[in-house]
Parts: structure tokens; C-alpha cells; sequence
């Protein structure tokens, strides 16, 4: 039995235009409504046949949903959210994929009072952006977290995760507040990272005569592909959850203090063990099957 019939994707960017095309390979029957508030993107969703319907409004988009599902950064989620408000049918459930959930609870407890709200957020993705990245298969053996508020219905929350189940995602229940610290390690840390070094490297363009994008080696590459991500969700990532990235960060600092030292008075030993730790974490990642054994994250090398 499917956990919902008529599904609504408001927000139709990697994240949802992969929710439509999974919804469409898993569960064929659903009827599926979408809306973009970029024209461009709406016209561009019709001609992908993303949808059954997409509305040129979001309210239009949810008037007969029994799943609503807000695929929009997490800044604009209160908005959004304002503005669908009042054609919300009374008996449907309301998603995000938000990768900060404090804020999005906070939003959804402020424009929905009333309203069933799951939120989650599937940890998936790409660098790309926009209907045409979107594809199937985003979410297979990726983890999809629900943190549903303490007096969440539970019927609600079991047909939120059979739907992310059905979509090939694994399903997580966790504490809004956990998440957002446990995101701000494995997530956007890294991120603000990699802004940060292919920030410093575009500063040195000039310094090396263009040295360091000709002779750019696998790691530096790596560092750019995440910073290609879009910058509109990222602005919004960092500041939804920044008391958790702050905290982080701080953490980070401290750490790349000690890493510092060691070099400066050439402490191999330490440098050693902290690289040999490091590895282990790699291995574990692979052996839950959240990333490719093959050597250079499994490239074709011609």
C-alpha cells in the first residue's frame, strides 16, 4: 500500500526534481503537483514532464495533497510556508529536506500551527543545481533523518519513512537539535572549508600566474567540486545552524592549532598517528556504503 497518493514538491532544484523522478521509478501511481517560484524553472519542469501539474503558485500546488514536501533553502522555508498556508488540506502531512532542522521546525511551529509536520532531510546530493540535475536514483543507500517533533503523530511519521524507503533511502529518527550538531561535522564544516580554501587558492591565482589552477592535484579538485554547490542554500545553511557550525569551528581551530605544532617542531610521531586515525574513519565510511571503494572515489581515467 503506498503511504501517500497525491504528493506536492514545492521546490523543484536537485533535491526535488530527484524526489519527482524517485516518486515516478517507486511509486508510478502517485499523483505528483509541483511549483517553482522561478518562472524559468516551472517552464523547464514541464518540459522535463517532472509532474502531472506544475502550478504557477504554491498554493495551487497543495490544495488536494495528502504529502507536501518544501524543497526550498532553509531561509526562505518560513515564507514558503506563509504562503501555502491557508490551502493546506486538514488532513495532510508537511516535509521539508532541510539540512538545518532547528530552524525549519521553528518556521513550520510559527506559519503551521496545527498542521502534521515531519520534517527531514535526506543526506544526498551533488554539486549541481536545478531541475536538469536531478535524477532517480539520488537517494539510494543514503541516509533520509526525520526529526519529528516529541508529540509527533507516529502514524504520520511511519508514512514519512516508508515514502523515504521507498525512494531506496535508509531512515533515521533523530532530535532536530542532534542533528543540526551532528550535520555541522560531517556537513557543513566540510563546506566552509572548502569555500574557504578554493577562496584563499583564487586569491593566489594572481601571486603563482595561474599555477595553481594548472597544477591543481585530486585533493584541491575535490575541494572544488563541493564548493561549486549552490550558494543560495549554503548562505542559508550556515546561517540557520550557526551556533552548532560556530561550535565546530571552534572545535576545527583548536585542532589545526595542535596540527600546526607538531609541524613547526617536527612531531612525526604525532602527524603519524593522527593520519593513521584519520584512515580508519575513510574505511569505516566505505564499509557502511556511503561512499566508492574504487581508488580516486572510482574516476574513469582515460
Amino acid at each position: 500500500m503506498l503511504p501517500f497518493a497525491r504528493v506536492a514538491i514545492v521546490g523543484l532544484g536537485l533535491i526535488g526534481s530527484s524526489i519527482a523522478h524517485a516518486v515516478r521509478a517507486q511509486m508510478p501511481t502517485v499523483r505528483l503537483t509541483g511549483h517553482d517560484a522561478d518562472p524559468a524553472v516551472r517552464a523547464r519542469a514541464r518540459a522535463l514532464d517532472l509532474a502531472d501539474d506544475i502550478a504557477d503558485t504554491a498554493g495551487a500546488a497543495v490544495t488536494d495533497a495528502d504529502l507536501v514536501i518544501l524543497c526550498v533553502p532553509v531561509g526562505a522555508m518560513r515564507d514558503v510556508a506563509e504562503a501555502l498556508a491557508a490551502d493546506l488540506p486538514a488532513d495532510c502531512v508537511v516535509s521539508d529536506v532541510g539540512s538545518c532542522k532547528g530552524s525549519v521546525a521553528a518556521a513550520f511551529a510559527e506559519m503551521l500551527p496545527g498542521v502534521t509536520v515531519v520534517p527531514a532531510h535526506p543526506v544526498a546530493g551533488t554539486e549541481r543545481s536545478g531541475p536538469d540535475a536531478g535524477f532517480a536514483t539520488l537517494f539510494h543507500r543514503r541516509w533520509c533523518i526525520l526529526t519529528p517533533a516529541g508529540d509527533a503523530d507516529p502514524a504520520a511519521v511511519m508514512r514519512v519513512s516508508t515514502f523515504w524507503e521507498r525512494l531506496g533511502a535508509d531512515v533515521e529518527i533523530m532530535d532536530a537539535r542532534h542533528h543540526d550538531l551532528v550535520l555541522a561535522v560531517t556537513s557543513h564544516l566540510p563546506h566552509l572549508i572548502a569555500y574557504t580554501i578554493v577562496g584563499t587558492a583564487s586569491d593566489l591565482e594572481e601571486v603563482t600566474e595561474s599555477e595553481v589552477i594548472k597544477y591543481s592535484a585530486g585533493g584541491f579538485r575535490d575541494f572544488t567540486r563541493i564548493a561549486a554547490s549552490d550558494p543560495t542554500m549554503w548562505r542559508d545553511v550556515f546561517l540557520s545552524n550557526k551556533e552548532a557550525v560556530l561550535e565546530m569551528l571552534q572545535r576545527f581551530s583548536e585542532d589545526l592549532t595542535v596540527l600546526q605544532r607538531a609541524i613547526r617542531w617536527g612531531d612525526g610521531d604525532a602527524l603519524f598517528d593522527l593520519f593513521t586515525r584519520t584512515r580508519a574513519v575513510r574505511r569505516s565510511i566505505i564499509e557502511h556504503g556511503q561512499d566508492d571503494p574504487r581508488p580516486d572515489f572510482g574516476r574513469e581515467h582515460i
